[in-house]
């Protein structure tokens, strides 16, 4: 279980100023990012000493990783869970057979729609399909990390759910594959 931040490091969280959770609205994530990057960005400190200068850039670099994280909802999952101590994709790789054999039926499909020009009705219902799964998933990654929420931090049944979110992360890894594979020329 890997450690995010190094200890006395702000969270992307922290430097946004907002709550360490999965539920964030967009437009706050946005604004607060907007108004960060006016205090820190190199621009407004050109007057400032080298060191100031600096400072300034390393700044707006972290507050521009901070935004590019958690305004992708997988990405803050991720970063979220191992903020949570959760076990990576490396550590927890195990998929149901089930889930699997879905997966290569789908990518065997998504193989003969390639054939097919891009606007087909077959590759556009497809890629319905296949947004629709990863809507869910994004939906079910907010109900486990709204479970989490509500455990102590010493709560045995936390190792279950960040077990949980991981196999989602997981799974939405495969269907963004065949979304990626399926638009692919």
């Amino acid at each position: 279980m890997a450690e995010v931040v190094a200890s006395g490091t702000p969270t992307h969280f922290e430097r946004l100023g907002l709550p360490r959770r999965f539920a964030l609205d967009a437009a706050a994530i946005e604004r607060n990012y907007l108004a960060r990057s006016r205090e820190t960005h190199p621009d407004y400190h050109q007057q400032s000493s080298v060191a100031h200068q600096r400072a300034s850039m390393e700044q707006s670099a972290a507050l521009n990783d901070a935004y590019a994280t958690l305004k992708q909802p997988f990405r803050r999952a991720e970063y979220l869970l191992a903020l949570e101590g959760g076990p990576t994709a490396a550590e927890h790789k195990a998929m149901a057979p089930a889930f699997l054999e879905e997966m290569l039926e789908l990518r065997m499909e998504i193989e003969e729609l390639r054939a097919q020009p891009p606007d087909s009705p077959g590759r556009r219902e497809m890629e319905k399909q296949l947004a629709r799964r990863n809507d869910a998933l994004v939906g079910e990654l907010g109900q486990q990390f709204a479970e989490l929420e509500k455990l102590p931090t010493d709560d045995a049944k936390r190792c279950g759910v960040l077990l949980q979110v991981r196999q989602v992360l997981n799974a939405a890894k495969y269907v963004q594959g065949l979304l990626r594979d399926l638009r692919a020329d």
